[in-house]
């Protein structure tokens, strides 16, 4: 008998009240345990005793509530999950203020991290079970029943779902994409949620640009007071709220992406909201403020600074990694898997999408740095033949105008290894918290490597441009000396804005303290001579004596060049005859014999000898043809062209000679004065010229009237019978009686499609 699922199973047992037997569904809530969860709290920043044996003590007690969990059956499990809201809560706990991978690690007791990993293992068990509706043939749920009950219990729901990317993504990939794979399509409702989330999501962009006193372009944001409107920049606002902002985008960064590595499906339901122009635009406008103001301001703690930058550095990574998700998924994966005829909206897509991003610069040189743009539009021109090359070719130079003014230096991006199966069990689920530090330390090792295009060495600044760098200085501060400007310039990479505020806050290196304030600026020598670095069009060529050590005097004329030849000259100048003369000798000598001498008669022997046959040779082809004189220059007899001739010649053709000569006598007897003939002679001309024809031609005129006949009932002749049989007989090789013949025939041939 095959066993029910458990949404159809009925327990039997007895009342605990009455004691008699009743009939209970396996899903109720008096089979729920009563059992309390207690909520989570994160490990303690400090390492103080008491916190840390309260640590211990609620985690513990955590753990041993969650492997009893693990241990029940399936109808008890589930009982427990659906009607048991202390659990919900731990759960949800555990997953709002657990440490993220990104979160500062301090040195915690060796007891507090091992707890952490106890506890961090049953968390993802227990969600893992949550999310699977047949354990075995015997214990199972269901399909649609399961989507149900997950989703009308809120077993699962967006931010639990991207919480469980961000935290267990690392190490448990493939295990985490077959769980939220199977949430979705047991439950396809979740991707409405996730449809109505994504506003949400924009929502925090908006709030981050906000906080900065910066505006999204696509933000629908209400008109801001006067009376409310105060001047909050990332630059002057306080260390903390910085901080805030800048732990807050990476958490959001972070998040994003996690999900969208883990479920690709996804990337459909973002770019419905045109995610990934929203995400240039937040990127172009958020991060540059946010990583000027992290180098400007001052701070007392060196680590802080770098914790700082550590972070803003992981936000930027991470979203040109979703970007590319986004893109990949998008737009060039349906590519690579779909044939000729299904890549052009794709293909499409891409364009517009890189169209509306090409305004952001700072964003495209970023994500072309981490990702080659040329790399894709290669796929694509590649995948189709009718791709747009005036499109393709603006977005690649716009990519390229991007970097205009950087030095173009590829970052080696150091991509997160394949997370492998989780083939050992438990020991493949659990993240450790020292590679999630060392992860930390080796994706920032270099500041290079974080920041990216804006990390790259600063273009050295000359001419113009430094000019105008040095008299903004010295507009605010004209004391001070021109090279003691440039010398504090070079020390912080041409930074006009950052000179200023550290002179006046005294807070410049000891080496530029050290300076006259005073020091002029030294004049540099041109390296580059005046010789060597002139450039016009006569440059290196067989005069130029600036790259020419000799050169060819006699080639140089003064004036109009003389010719010394003169005609007489060169009709006297027999040398060309002389050279032919000894060329054209050759032809007139012929040799009938060339004598032999001894030695060579054997050479002659072997040489080839053509044997002519002359046995025709006797024979005179033609000679005896009884030829005239003029045969070659005789003509045929002149012909008059038809269209010249006379009306009776046109017919002369066609008729025989006796009609030839009755015609002519006729045209003899015509009158030549008449300019209208009469008609009735015509008439009569030609009726005689059709029954002569018809005579020839062996017909006759056909008797209508034997064929009517007489009045019906007074009887018919033998000629009219004769006649009419003869018409029924051959009235279908005129006319319009042979339709069915002819129509046979065209079908026969293949001209109509049968």
């Amino acid at each position: 008998m095959p066993a029910l699922p458990l949404d159809e199973l009925q327990l039997t047992e007895k009342d605990p009240k009455t004691g008699k037997l009743r009939t209970l569904p396996a899903l109720h809530p008096e089979i729920k345990a009563d059992r309390s969860f207690v909520l989570y709290r994160p490990p303690p920043v400090v390492r103080d005793p008491a916190l840390v044996e309260e640590f211990l003590e609620r985690a513990k007690f955590i753990a041993d509530d969650l492997d009893w969990l693990l241990a029940l059956p399936h109808d008890k499990f589930w009982c427990q999950v659906i009607f048991d809201e202390t659990l919900q809560k731990c759960l949800d706990s555990y997953l709002s203020h657990a440490p993220r991978k990104f979160d500062v690690l301090l040195d915690c007791h060796p007891e507090v991290n091992d707890m952490q990993k106890r506890l961090h293992r049953s968390v993802f068990l227990t969600f893992l079970r949550m999310s699977t509706h047949k354990e075995s043939k015997d214990h199972f749920i269901t399909p649609s029943v399961f989507g149900e009950i997950i989703y009308n219990n809120f077993l699962f729901d967006i931010p639990k779902i991207l919480d469980l990317c961000v935290l267990f993504g690392k190490g448990n990939g493939p295990l985490l994409q077959k769980m939220i794979e199977n949430i979705f399509t047991q439950q396809p409702s979740y991707f409405g949620d996730l449809d109505e989330t994504l506003p949400t999501v924009l929502q925090v962009f908006n709030n981050i640009l906000h906080k900065c006193g910066l505006q999204c372009e696509g933000a629908s944001a209400e008109p801001q007071k006067l009376e409310e409107r105060v001047n909050v920049t990332p630059g002057n606002m306080p260390l903390q709220e910085l901080k805030d902002i800048v732990l807050y985008l990476c958490d959001t960064c972070t998040t994003l992406w996690a999900f969208l590595d883990v479920f690709p499906l996804a990337c459909q339901t973002f770019q419905k909201h045109e995610f990934c122009y929203r995400l240039a635009s937040f990127y172009e406008l958020a991060i540059p403020e946010l990583e000027s103001a992290i180098k400007k301001r001052h701070y007392e703690d060196n680590s802080v600074f770098a914790d700082l930058w550590r972070r803003i550095s992981h936000s930027r990574k991470k979203v040109m990694e979703a970007f590319h998700i986004l893109i990949n998924q998008v737009c060039l994966q349906p590519i690579l898997e779909s044939s000729c005829e299904n890549i052009q909206p794709f293909i499409e897509e891409f364009l517009q999408i890189f169209t509306s991003v090409l305004q952001e610069r700072r964003f495209l040189r970023d994500y072309d740095e981490l990702f080659p743009v040329e790399d894709d539009v290669s796929l694509l021109q590649q995948a189709s033949s009718t791709l747009d090359e005036t499109r393709t070719a603006y977005i690649l130079q716009a990519v390229e105008s991007a970097w205009e003014g950087v030095d173009r230096k590829k970052a080696q991006v150091t991509k997160d290894p394949t997370s492998p199966a989780a083939s050992n069990g438990a020991s493949a689920m659990v993240e450790s918290t020292a590679e999630d530090r060392e992860e930390l330390g080796a994706a920032y090792a270099s500041e290079d490597e974080c920041a990216g295009a804006a990390a790259a060495p600063p273009t050295k600044v000359s001419g113009v441009e430094l000019d105008s760098l040095i008299s903004q200085v010295k507009d605010l501060l004209p004391d001070l000396g021109e090279g003691f400007i440039l010398a504090c310039l070079e020390e912080y990479s041409y930074n006009a804005e950052q000179v200023i505020n550290n002179i006046l806050e005294d807070k410049l290196l000891p080496s530029l303290e050290k300076l006259d304030r005073t020091m002029r600026r030294q004049p540099k020598p041109d390296p580059t001579p005046l010789l060597s670095s002139r450039h016009n069009v006569f440059q290196n060529d067989e005069f130029d004596i600036s790259s020419r050590d000799s050169v060819d005097v006699s080639r140089i004329q003064k004036g109009k060049r003389r010719e010394k030849e003169t005609t007489r000259s060169l009709l006297n100048d027999k040398r060309l005859i002389a050279e032919q003369k000894e060329r054209y000798s050759q032809y007139s000598v012929v040799v009938e014999e060339v004598p032999v001498q001894p030695g060579e008669a054997q050479l002659y022997r072997e040489d080839y000898e053509d044997e002519y046959d002359d046995t025709y040779d006797g024979n005179q082809v033609g000679a005896n043809d009884a030829d005239s004189d003029d045969e070659l220059i005789s003509r045929r007899p002149f012909t008059t062209p038809q269209v010249l001739r006379p009306k009776g010649q046109e017919e002369g053709q066609e008729d025989e000679e006796e009609e030839e000569e009755e015609e002519e006598e006729a045209e003899k007897e015509r009158p030549k004065d008449h300019f209208v003939q009469d008609p009735a002679v015509l008439r009569e001309r030609a009726e005689a010229r059709r029954l002569a024809f018809l005579a020839r031609k062996g017909g006759h005129k056909h008797d209508s009237s034997a064929v009517v006949g007489n009045v019906k009932g007074h009887g018919q002749n033998r000629e009219t019978v004769q006649e009419r049989r003869k018409k029924e007989a051959n009235k279908s090789t005129r006319a319009n009686h042979n339709r069915r013949v002819m129509a046979d025939r065209k079908r026969n041939k293949g001209m109509i499609p049968s």
